[in-house]
């Protein structure tokens, strides 16, 4: 699964640690996600989409899109 995690996060002006602060994780939770190599919990992803103000469908879409 793909993601737009970096763009969003880069577009609000937040550091990673920024980012994973608000979000309740880890910074590496936010590195490995924006590479792709971890998929979060719904849970997480819904807090994810809430922070940028956008659909979970727009941050994270399947792999190729």
């Amino acid at each position: 699964m793909d993601n737009r995690l970096r763009v969003l996060r880069e577009d609000a002006g937040l550091s990673q640690a920024e980012c994973a602060e608000a979000l309740g994780v880890s910074r590496q939770t936010v590195i490995s996600i924006e590479k792709g190599h971890f998929d979060p919990r719904l849970s997480l992803a819904f807090r994810i989409g809430r922070l940028f103000s956008v659909p979970v469908d727009e941050v994270f879409v399947p792999d190729g899109h």
